[in-house]
């Protein structure tokens, strides 16, 4: 099978030749057609001189994508993966951290059978407190809450089918969700343990403080997982006990007037009532909200959540064509 490399960049000017040397020196054994596909992430360092230099010197295997400004890694990935020709699409960062001889392993493991493999970096070589530690409690939490068994989500280096890489819509900093996204559709998944190197040049784009934003995303995935084709049986859940604790709350407030004679004004159960009443209405109202966005989304087009400053090596014949 033909092979794309998706490979997203953002000031790696020092990795960019070794990378492509590393990666060529891989696949050429191979046998397989195959494509480079860098995405440029808004680079300010002179990454994009050295990535048209590498699209000059092999036009037959690199491409070459330029964001007019930075978007973010999962938008790189995602315009990668949509401009790839190759039957397997394979995605790694551009920092020489992941090792390229492991694509081989990857595309066997494709070949048997799998739909997505994706790595485990289990003797990973970054610094414990603020990259390893909160990794691993990242992932736990999210194999527990998503219950897809899963060691290492943040691994970039995964092979993946590409009609289910682009049936799947990325957009935040979903990128790292993949196996579970292609996972709900229905894709076979592998976890296979991966080679790690630490970083010689550049500065890595990631901290602590990139835990925030997975806590949220894993909210937005649990939604999608279970409540992304119908809302309402979420908030509709939330709609349905509000407006029972109005209910009761309202009938006790009632007994209470008419057997004890208590004054409603001064009755807390009274506030009870209305508030769970007017709570209640509104989660029936996101619930309906919820079901026609998503009525509008699955029946629109399908929409870009980034610019292209540049496509280079396009036009020519491209590998699914060459492998045929």
């Amino acid at each position: 099978m033909s092979v794309s490399i998706v490979v997203p960049l953002c000031n790696e000017r020092e990795n960019v030749a070794r990378l492509w040397e590393q990666l060529s020196g891989t696949l050429r054994p191979l046998g397989r057609p195959y494509e480079l596909l860098f995405v440029d992430d808004g680079s300010t360092d002179g990454t994009v001189a050295e990535l048209e230099l590498l699209a000059q010197r092999d036009p037959d295997h690199v491409r070459l994508l330029v964001f007019r400004r930075n978007y973010g890694q999962t938008a790189a990935m995602h315009a990668g993966i949509q401009a790839a020709s190759g039957e397997v699409i394979v995605t790694m960062d551009g920092d020489l951290q992941n090792d390229p001889r492991d694509i081989r392993m990857l595309l066997e493991k494709i070949d048997e059978g799998y739909d997505l493999v994706h790595g485990w970096r289990r003797k990973r070589q970054d610094r414990f407190w603020n990259r390893r530690l909160p990794s691993v409690i990242a992932n736990r939490l999210i194999s527990k809450v998503t219950r897809f068994p899963i060691h290492d989500l943040g691994c970039s280096l995964k092979a993946i089918r590409r009609e289910i890489a682009q049936e799947i819509e990325l957009y935040g900093e979903m990128h790292r969700f993949i196996p579970i996204l292609a996972h709900q559709r229905g894709a076979r998944c592998l976890e296979v343990e991966v080679n790690h190197h630490s970083r010689q040049f550049g500065r890595t784009k990631y901290g602590i403080s990139r835990t925030t934003r997975v806590i949220l995303d894993l909210l937005t995935v649990k939604y999608l997982l279970d409540y992304y084709a119908s809302p309402m049986k979420l908030f509709g859940r939330f709609g349905l006990a509000s407006l029972a604790t109005a209910m009761l709350s309202g009938a006790a407030t009632l007994l209470m007037k008419a057997v004890y004679q208590v004054d409603l004004t001064g009755n807390p159960l009274l506030l009870m009532t209305v508030f769970s009443a007017v709570v209640s209405l509104q989660f029936f109202s996101l619930g309906l909200l919820g079901e026609v966005c998503a009525r509008i989304y699955f029946n629109s087009p399908t929409r870009q959540n980034y610019a292209l400053r540049a496509r280079v090596n396009f036009e020519g014949p491209r590998v699914r064509q060459r492998a045929a």
